[in-house]
């Protein structure tokens, strides 16, 4: 029943993931958060005051949508307040705050729930406060773009070219929040790629997180859980480094072209999880530390420049939440395998070590990824005719 409340999430959340993109593209990325951090709030209180389990399951379904609200509409906001030359690096810093989230959330939740009121049901009370407190800065300061509060374009002030999705209009012809605009963006060549892409990738991302306890307890040589259970801090500690170092290295080194590191760290993220089978036989915990961190090192990096950065840049601002909903919806359903796959191998393979045949498997996905984004490796956003 658990496995299936975490599927109906995972689906719920893909299907958010296309329809608050295009939204926040139509109408503007803050009513969409806004009205999803208020929806959101509302539903984790009644998942704090629900009783049984299929009721609990409808809410998570309907949480699902609520926290998609988020990642879409809010990278389209970044898109507006920083330019070309600078997002690799702003987006890899923006972009460890779901590794963040999930480092301090979930130890959060347990610590109020069980330590101080000593009652399940404060761990969706808790995060419910946490939204309706961060809903009211996000009120009175967030701004969709620069013209909101008198500023010029970013692209004005930095003296760039404006990026178009298709190459035979200029910037002024693609109307923003259009249905034939929004088609084009889905069409889109590069976006079309990433969306498979990150299909394929998110998959190892959600096993872990969602399994990493119980497959580090399987390769631990030790029986404490509680050990197991601190293993998988590791691969989301590498969360908060891979984004930065991944910005850093495509602004710089790439000169703002973010294919050639991402095509780079999926080649390396394909050869460490194929290792991991050997990196944990010796069941130390040093060990499974190791290997969990350097699936994140190269894991979280194209994950966050596909999801965000690359999708600004190949949706363009106008089509930026789009972009980032298509990629990521697509992404989510592969997030669904990661979710389900692990339990079911457990249940058809009894007393078989399944866990090596699933990061071997991941592994062959992710260098399909990998060779999927090789042709693009040149690739950078049209600026369009001049007009």
């Amino acid at each position: 029943m658990a496995s299936n409340i975490d599927v109906a999430y995972s689906v719920a959340y893909g299907v958010g993931q296309f329809l608050w993109g295009m939204s926040a593209d139509r109408f503007g990325p803050r009513r969409v958060v806004l009205g999803g951090l208020l929806a959101s709030t509302a539903i984790a209180v009644a998942m704090g005051l629900s009783s049984t389990v299929v009721l609990l399951g409808i809410f998570f379904f309907v949480q699902g949508l609520c926290q998609s609200t988020g990642w879409a509409p809010l990278t389209k906001n970044m898109a507006f307040w920083f330019s070309s030359k600078e997002r690799g690096r702003v987006m890899g810093l923006w972009c460890t705050n779901y590794a963040f989230g999930g480092l301090v959330a979930s130890p959060l939740a347990g610590y109020l729930a069980y330590s101080v009121f000593d009652d399940w049901r404060w761990a969706f009370f808790s995060g419910a406060a946490v939204l309706l407190l961060i809903s009211i800065p996000f009120y009175f300061l967030q701004r969709d773009r620069p013209h909101d509060v008198g500023l010029e374009e970013i692209e004005r002030y930095h003296g760039e070219p404006v990026a178009v999705v298709d190459a035979h209009n200029a910037p002024d012809e693609e109307k923003e929040g259009s249905w034939e605009f929004i088609g084009k963006v889905f069409r889109s060549p590069p976006v079309l790629v990433m969306a498979l892409v990150y299909f394929l990738l998110k998959p190892a991302r959600y096993a872990i997180l969602f399994w990493g306890p119980v497959i580090a307890s399987q390769r631990l040589a030790s029986e404490s859980f509680a050990l197991a259970a601190t293993a998988p801090a590791a691969f989301e500690a590498a969360g908060l480094i891979a984004p930065i170092a991944i910005g850093f290295v495509s602004d710089k080194l790439f000169h703002a072209r973010r294919f050639p590191a991402c095509v780079l760290s999926l080649l390396l993220l394909a050869v460490v999880l194929s290792l991991f089978g050997p990196l944990t036989n010796s069941g130390s915990i040093g060990g499974i530390l190791l290997a969990f961190f350097l699936i994140g090192l190269f894991l979280f990096g194209p994950d966050s420049m596909l999801s965000a950065t690359a999708a600004i840049e190949f949706g363009t601002k106008k089509g930026a939440g789009s972009a980032a909903g298509f990629i990521n919806g697509w992404g989510s359903f592969g997030q669904i395998l990661g979710v389900a796959l692990p339990g079911y191998l457990m249940a058809w393979f009894p007393g078989t070590d399944t866990t090596v045949i699933l990061f071997y498997g991941f592994s062959v996905a992710t260098l399909v990824a990998g060779l999927l984004l090789l042709p693009l490796w040149n690739r950078v956003p049209p600026t369009g005719r001049a007009q």
